[in-house]
């Protein structure tokens, strides 16, 4: 069972703090909507309002266009994974895994430790309710580990448990709150992977709640940004790194971080960085930002649409993938990071381009233009909305 979420005006103010501002954002029936944002931007509160544990001062949450803020979260049929799990220590997985069954279908006598399982009329539901925690285990593949108890378990352990019990109730919309923040690097890879084909399984509505932007990018059917109680974009994935919003969402996604450069535009929308011109045009005048991503820059060969002075500072070696540090000798006098492959450094040091001093080139298509107050600028001349921006392995090298 999916249902469609209407997040419309939510308003929350704790004391003087206004967390959220109006925030607004419909998710459809089936979706992975991922609200990501620094630590403090409101996150999990909205989430937490969508549940019902806390109430908002303003707005309005549907679930299938009927509105739910009157409900208790009980009634409101979604599932919240925590990120502490929140697993009861004294219970087993199975008992953990089968307790939002047995407050709803067993009365409050079944309900008690030992003597409960004597109460009459209740073997029917006891047994769908082992049969459900059966099926839900076997989902999640951890049928072995029923009879332990969460401190016998690894932190993926228990994340699958607390996934597991989510799902028994088979809700309307799965709520998740940074539930891989407490996993190991590794242990949180494949378990973005499990969350994945765990969505496309279930085809359930997941709205997830993360501050890790590799998250959002890899697992979300579309990404909500958000910043200081604000959403500030919802796109997908593709399009919210390719085409942001505003310079807030272009140095948020993406890793390393863009490198952002002042720059004029003139009377007649030619800019120009650090007092060199580039084939960059724009409706604008005055000051800008130009953004650029450190996968589409290279070595200049004369033949790039930007050209930048820069000062290699140091090498950091990724594996397959190389960082270049360079300081920009321009105006600015800021740090620039430009990503290529180990091939590429290789070929750079056996041709001896990558000296001390060199120019940074980039195609002007790629650039993205921001104003003076941080919104989106559209270049023209050939430089409108660029294509989404791939790192391919290999690439070859300008002039390499």
């Amino acid at each position: 069972m999916t249902a469609t979420v209407s997040i419309s005006s939510i308003e929350k103010n704790f004391g003087a703090t206004k967390t959220l501002k109006g925030v607004s954002v419909d998710v459809e029936a089936g979706e992975f909507l991922t609200l990501v944002g620094p630590s403090g931007c409101g996150k999990s509160t909205l989430l937490r309002i969508i549940a019902g544990l806390i109430p908002q001062d303003g707005g309005t949450i549907s679930i299938d266009g009927a509105p739910v803020d009157h409900l208790l979260p009980k009634a409101r049929d979604v599932s919240m994974v925590f990120q502490s799990y929140a697993l009861y220590p004294h219970m087993s997985v199975r008992d953990n895994i089968a307790t939002p069954l047995k407050v709803r279908r067993l009365n409050s006598f079944a309900r008690w430790p030992l003597v409960g399982k004597f109460a009459p009329g209740q073997a029917a539901a006891r047994a769908e309710i082992a049969e459900a925690v059966k099926q839900v285990a076997a989902q999640v593949e951890i049928e072995p580990l029923l009879d332990r108890r969460p401190a016998q378990l690894s932190g993926g352990q228990r994340q699958r448990v607390a996934l597991a019990r989510a799902m028994v109730r088979q809700p309307r919309v799965f709520l998740m709150d940074e539930p891989l923040s407490n996993l190991d690097a590794r242990l949180r890879v494949h378990m973005r992977g499990e969350l994945s084909e765990l969505h496309q399984r279930l085809g359930a509505t997941f709205i997830y709640v993360t501050h890790d932007q590799v998250e959002a990018m890899t697992m979300s059917t579309r990404v909500a940004l958000m910043m200081d109680g604000e959403i500030i974009q919802v796109a997908t994935p593709n399009e919210i790194y390719a085409n942001p919003a505003d310079v807030r969402v272009a140095r948020f996604i993406g890793s390393p971080e863009i490198n952002l450069l002042t720059a004029r535009a003139d009377p007649q929308g030619r800019i120009s960085i650090a007092g060199r011109a580039t084939a960059l045009r724009t409706e604008a005048t005055g000051q800008l930002t130009v953004g650029l991503r450190p996968e589409i820059l290279t070595i200049d060969d004369g033949s790039s649409d930007i050209v930048i002075d820069g000062r290699l500072q140091r090498v950091e070696r990724l594996g397959h993938d190389v960082l270049l540090h360079v300081r920009d000798d321009g105006s600015d006098k800021k740090n620039m990071t430009l990503r290529i492959s180990a091939a590429e450094l290789e070929a750079l040091q056996m041709s001896g381009r990558l000296e001390e001093n060199f120019n940074i080139g980039a195609r002007a298509s790629a650039a993205l233009l921001f104003d003076a107050d941080g919104k989106r600028l559209p270049a023209i001349h050939g430089a409108t909305a660029p294509e989404p921006i791939t790192y391919t392995p290999g690439r070859k090298l300008v002039g390499a």
